[in-house]
């Protein structure tokens, strides 16, 4: 089963939109589905090919815009979330593998030389390269401006040393979009820059691979005395902080499309259970119980679709800057679709904790969801910070 696209009837969404979503619908029908992975290799080995076959089949240039492969003039959103909730319906590491693409490169579209753009974005596109976005530290995870890796200007490069934590492709990826301190301030969000660290690069080495409940490659990364060229700074010193800020503006909102994906999925998985479980002379949907359930579930998962494809529509359309309605879009759309799985599983009684079943596995997948690319908690600071500045402006 794949995501329903009922949804894509309403107004935020373009002819274009309509017809991407009904075009990767069809393709992941055609997909199969990926084994349980018990071993990194495998999970490794299946993410790769997931960049291929997304490759392969065109969708990873919305990835990139059309100056370097790209499908459309700029980045989408529309277009990303789309995408991202076709695929999380059939596969969470095929959506982790293009979402991934996207954010890993994000900062080289945004900041990157024009040779970088024209080395590496096309093989973004095209899945002949893995990007991997290396933001976080064991101190720095919500609080990014806390980040301690430093970068110092030397005669032979950019010299970095510190560490990286829970890096998505940690240990696949070709190239990592590293974030370092390079000014004098020890802390806040000045003085951190942007670089492009080439996977073999001498002084980059995974120290650990971090497994998680819901398997994709993640690392720990080490950089000792780790020297790149001088034009491996991505923008202009000093403002790396921005530029990571503004590449997660873009993609921040398609983790919330992601999530909407797994609850669709599980949405149909429920409904499938409804109709089919026999219980009490009846099925499991003719109980009033399991009806009210299901409402909640629909309720939810309609919501959680409408502050998403607002907050993509209103980046693609409107003019003014949507970092509050962006983080509704986060918080209310993984939060929402975390209740619609769980009522799922739920519904699926002792089956659905069984290891192996579609609500099992979705219940595993949308968790993390919760947490990367700005926690809830984060998110709702964020909401309230946005309400009170737009109040004092009226």
């Amino acid at each position: 089963m794949h995501a329903a696209i009922e949804h894509l009837a309403w107004p935020f969404f373009d002819e274009a939109h309509r017809v991407l979503a009904t075009s990767v619908t069809a393709w992941t029908a055609a997909q199969g589905v990926e084994p349980n992975m018990n071993t990194e290799a495998e999970v490794d080995d299946a993410c790769r090919a997931w960049v291929r076959r997304l490759g392969d089949a065109g969708f990873l240039r919305y990835c990139v815009s059309a100056p370097w492969g790209g499908a459309l003039p700029t980045l989408d959103s529309r277009a990303l979330c789309v995408l991202r909730e076709a695929l999380a319906s059939h596969d969470g590491l095929a959506d982790f593998a293009f979402a991934m693409q996207g954010l890993g490169s994000g900062a080289i579209t945004l900041g990157g030389s024009d040779a970088m753009r024209a080395e590496w974005l096309p093989q973004v596109a095209a899945g002949r390269a893995i990007a991997a976005f290396a933001l976080s530290e064991p101190d720095a995870g919500s609080d990014v401006a806390a980040m301690r890796l430093r970068a110092t200007n030397t005669d032979a490069g950019w010299q970095l040393d510190g560490e990286k934590t829970w890096i998505s492709n940690g240990g696949i990826a070709d190239f990592y979009c590293v974030f370092a301190r390079t000014g004098a301030e020890e802390s806040g969000s000045k003085g951190i820059s942007a670089f492009f660290v080439r996977a073999d690069t001498p002084g980059l080495r995974i120290v650990e691979r971090i497994p998680v409940m819901s398997p994709h490659p993640l690392a720990r990364l080490a950089f000792e005395h780790c020297v790149v060229p001088h034009e491996a700074l991505m923008g202009v010193e000093g403002e790396g902080f921005s530029l990571a800020m503004r590449t997660l503006d873009i993609f921040r909102v398609s983790v919330a499309a992601a999530a909407t994906g797994f609850a669709r999925r599980a949405m149909h998985e429920a409904l499938t259970q409804a109709e089919s479980r026999e219980m009490f002379g009846a099925t499991l949907g003719a109980q009033p119980l399991a009806q009210a359930i299901l409402g909640d579930m629909a309720t939810d998962l309609d919501a959680a679709a409408l502050m998403t494809y607002r907050a993509a529509w209103h980046r693609d359309t409107q003019s003014t800057r949507g970092t509050g309605v962006a983080a509704m879009a986060k918080l209310a759309g993984t939060e929402l679709a975390q209740q619609v799985i769980d009522r799922a599983l739920q519904l699926h009684g002792g089956r659905g904790v069984r290891v192996g079943e579609v609500v099992e596995r979705l219940y595993r997948d949308v968790r993390a969801l919760r947490i990367y690319e700005g926690a809830s908690e984060v998110q709702r600071l964020l909401v309230g910070r946005e309400t009170l500045k737009a109040h004092r402006q009226r």
